[in-house]
């Protein structure tokens, strides 16, 4: 048995300044050193390795069995989760019916503004929902470039819109991370997050056509955006709230796209708003109805199988005593498991934590859309087995390095918490009191910005608000839930996020640029963060 030490060094601040050097190195050395991601991650795993054992007195066999604990959870179920779910939008784009999906769109109105709110807005929400990862931001700021849109305020756009949907990002994967940091379930976080980022979701679309064409864009299209507003934040908060983050972006993306389609079939405003009417943009090939249809079935397919997965009924096969239940292998990690034992403060009696690593063969996620991709091409006569297999071949070499990342990133944070590093830091803010939780969101801001995933920014930094909520007496689940959104709205600015739209938009060179003009959007939306999230505090959510 080890006993956790919070501070070492008989200084609460130095202690904790000690705890802080992997994150710092990690800072540093993706800035300020220019590190790669994964270097960096690897780097700042072996730093904590030493943190622990040398300076915090964890043995050596405990630190490694942390961290290996914290990798498998990087790989399952979380690369299992990305790497279906690219596999899934890759085969969309083998079988063509990719083309279709976005050529359908841009058939629908000629005007920019409501251009931007299908594209850039709820097309987008749908392929960060899907894939994430830069998928959905590269491909919507290259599609409103065709269409007209000048290059870098097409990519200005998408950055913006990607607000909206960032937290809920590969099939929910930030809110499954950040809940796994917290020792929750994942819809309790999800529930938590209701309270704040629906309303962040609701003004994008007005942000987006003001960014475009002022209050008279907005006066001119009020009707488009009360629309696309109002049914994208309505199904966006019911799912969070009743089945969680998995379908979050999915279900209001795609409801949102059709709603709005329908509607702007019978209505379209009496000036067509364009950035140079002159210019003359390609026509899009026109499609069938059957087409548009037959072209979205992947992921009518992975919402109905994500569905299944979240029913009770469903989950219940898997509880003890279910028919499924043999299927979930739950594997205690040999030498850690029991054998670190948390103190006061930071619990209320010296208690053994749990370390057991869960194989849900069958329950995962990953599993519902592999299912969702083993369907989609058998019922589709433009791909076959092994085209199938090297577009999993494709995923698998564009992926390793950012699943590698997240795996040594999860491992430090895995390591932190057994360690108590997360804790003395915890301890260390836990000073600032009740005012914590206006600042919280920061942290998440500055964690994304470096990292520019928010899965990783949860994976840093979600233990860390968890333990400083016990010692202020604030919500956890409200701080992990600042945490996420804060987190989101650096993914508007952060380096790779601006590397990946430069790139799409075939404007490589011109990162400064971009960043200057999207930095104040990004902080005045964490400052409407902060405020909210202080004042939730106050009233005890």
């Amino acid at each position: 048995m080890w006993i956790q030490d919070y501070n070492p060094l008989n200084n609460t601040y130095l202690s904790a300044l000690v705890a802080a050097l992997p994150v710092i190195f990690f800072l540093l050395g993706l800035t300020l050193f220019k590190m790669k991601g994964i270097i960096a991650a690897l780097f700042t795993l072996i730093i904590s390795i030493i943190v622990s054992t040398f300076l915090f007195q964890m043995t050596f066999l405990k630190a490694i069995a942390a961290v290996f604990h914290g990798i498998a959870n990087g790989l399952w179920p979380i690369g299992y989760i990305v790497i279906m779910a690219v596999w899934l939008y890759k085969i969309s784009v083998k079988t063509g019916k990719f083309d279709v999906i976005r050529g359908s769109i841009a058939n629908i109105s000629r005007d920019q503004r409501l251009q931007v709110l299908l594209i850039g807005f709820s097309f987008s929400a749908f392929l960060e929902g899907a894939a994430g990862f830069g998928v959905p931001i590269a491909i919507c700021a290259a599609l409103l470039t065709e269409l007209g849109f000048r290059p870098l305020k097409a990519a200005m756009l998408c950055l913006i819109a990607n607000a909206a949907s960032g937290a809920f990002g590969a099939i929910g994967i930030p809110v499954i991370v950040g809940a796994q940091m917290g020792n929750m379930e994942p819809i309790d976080l999800s529930r938590t997050l209701a309270w704040t980022l629906p309303f962040i979701s609701f003004i994008i679309p007005f942000l987006l056509v003001f960014i475009l064409d002022k209050w008279k864009g907005i006066k001119e299209t009020l009707p488009a955006l009360l629309v696309v507003s109002g049914t994208y934040t309505a199904l966006q908060t019911l799912t969070i709230i009743f089945l969680g983050p998995e379908l979050a972006n999915i279900i209001s993306a795609l409801v949102s796209m059709a709603v709005l389609a329908l509607f702007l079939n019978k209505w379209q405003p009496k000036n067509i708003y364009r950035e140079n009417p002159d210019e003359e943009v390609g026509v899009q090939q026109n499609y069938s109805l059957k087409e548009i249809i037959l072209a979205w079935s992947p992921f009518y397919i992975l919402t109905g199988m994500i569905l299944i997965w979240s029913l009770p009924v469903f989950k219940a096969l898997f509880l003890e005593g279910g028919l499924l239940y043999k299927t979930t292998l739950l594997l205690p990690i040999p030498g850690l498991d029991g054998q670190v034992v948390k103190v006061p403060p930071i619990a209320a009696i010296e208690t053994p934590l749990i370390a057991i690593f869960k194989l849900d063969l069958i329950s995962a996620t990953g599993t519902a859309i592999f299912l969702a991709v083993m369907l989609t091409g058998m019922f589709s006569n433009r791909i076959n087995l092994k085209e199938g297999m090297e577009s999993l071949g494709d995923t698998l070499k564009e992926l390793w390095i950012p699943v590698l990342t997240i795996c040594f990133i999860m491992g430090f944070a895995n390591l932190s918490n057994y360690a108590g590093l997360s804790s003395s830091i915890g301890l260390s803010l836990a000073k600032t009191g009740d005012i914590f939780p206006l600042v919280s969101p920061v942290l998440g801001w500055i964690g994304v910005f470096i990292t520019g995933s928010v899965v990783s920014n949860n994976a840093l930094f979600g233990n860390l608000q968890v333990v400083t909520g016990q010692q202020i007496g604030t919500s956890s689940a409200l701080l992990l839930a600042a945490n996420t959104s804060g987190g989101v709205m650096a993914k508007l600015i952060s380096p790779q996020s601006i590397a990946i739209a430069t790139a799409a938009v075939k404007e490589t060179g011109q990162e400064s640029t971009l960043l200057r003009m999207t930095i104040k959007y990004s902080l005045a939306l964490l400052g409407l963060i902060c405020i909210w999230t202080y004042l939730l505090s106050l009233f005890g959510i």
